[in-house]
Order: structure tokens, then C-alpha cells, then sequence
């Protein structure tokens, strides 16, 4: 046993050794052209707790801003939920971020669903990369800094999976 465990860390293949990973270089002539365009999709139903720190750690996403766009794709039955996302998304799109606020008029394949009806948008069709998160989770600033080279740089990827952790929920406060 000894002798497996040695010969594989001699000779096994570590994820950062099999697969390249390379930060992109900044280029003065070209600018921002050097990135890829990144589609961050963000599906939603109903989801009144969490949808404005959902929103935000998109939109809060050290990236270049020309180079991402946010698509918000609401399935929301409660029309009160749906006009908060609206309004979370119009107040992002005022400071200058690329945001799209998206609904359907039925919820055929749900989320998946969803998630397919996006990618139509000639605006999704320029992008090079999708980001799907879900409603609950709230990506670190440099998430794409992390994952886009692994799938730039390594053309035989497909995908790229990543650790998360659950949204923390606001806290509600109870009066009497």
C-alpha cells in the first residue's frame, strides 16, 4: 500500500499541473478586448429574500464591464416579487451596469427552462462564456477571475464546477 500511495504522489496528476491556468494579460492596443465576453445568468421564481444580494454579487463581479453581461430571468408568479426584481435591476442598470431583466409568459422546463430561453437573446449569442447561478448563491468578487482562464486556456473543458456556499438569509425582525 505504501508503494501505491508513493508512486501516485510521484506520478499522479495534480488538477493544477493537468489543466492550464493562465491570468489574461492586459494588452494597451487591443484593451478590454483581450477577455472573453462572460454571460452571467441569474434564474429566479419567486425568490423575495434573496434576490437583491443575488443581484448585487453579480453585479458586484471584478470583471471588465464591458466584457459581462447580467441577465436576470424571473419565472416569478407574485407580481410584487416580480416588479422588486425589476426595479433591483433597473437600479444596477442606472449605475452603468449591462443588466437584463427577462420574464416568460409561461415556466415550461422551470428553470432549465428558463436558462434555454436566455440563450436566445442576440445579446447572450455574442457572449463566449455562461455563468448560471442560482437565486441563493452570492459569488465572490473574483469568481470568474478564478474559473474563466481554466476554461479559456484548456479548450477540451466544458465546464467548470465550483465550490459554493448557501446565501445567508437577511434577518427578519419581528415587532409587536
Amino acid at each position: 500500500m505504501a508503494m501505491v500511495i508513493a508512486c501516485i504522489k510521484l506520478f499522479g496528476k495534480q488538477p493544477q499541473k493537468r489543466y492550464k491556468w493562465e491570468s489574461f494579460k492586459d494588452d494597451v492596443e487591443i484593451g478590454n478586448s483581450v477577455y472573453p465576453l462572460v454571460l452571467v445568468q441569474i434564474p429566479m421564481y419567486n425568490e423575495k429574500e434573496v434576490y437583491q444580494l443575488s443581484i448585487g454579487a453579480a453585479c458586484g463581479l471584478s470583471w471588465p464591464s464591458d466584457r459581462i453581461v447580467i441577465q436576470v430571468l424571473d419565472d416569478s408568479t407574485d407580481p410584487l416579487i416580480k416588479e422588486m426584481v425589476e426595479m433591483e435591476c433597473e437600479k444596477w442598470a442606472s449605475k452603468g451596469i449591462n443588466i437584463h431583466y427577462q420574464v416568460r409568459d409561461n415556466r415550461k422546463g422551470y428553470k432549465a427552462g428558463a436558462l434555454k430561453e436566455g440563450l436566445k437573446h442576440h445579446y447572450a449569442n455574442e457572449c463566449e462564456y455562461v455563468a448560471i447561478f442560482d437565486a441563493d448563491f452570492q459569488p465572490e468578487p473574483d469568481f470568474l477571475w478564478q474559473t474563466i482562464p481554466f476554461l479559456y486556456h484548456n479548450s477540451e473543458l466544458g465546464l467548470v464546477q465550483a465550490r459554493w456556499k448557501f446565501g445567508k438569509y437577511p434577518s427578519k425582525t419581528h415587532t409587536k
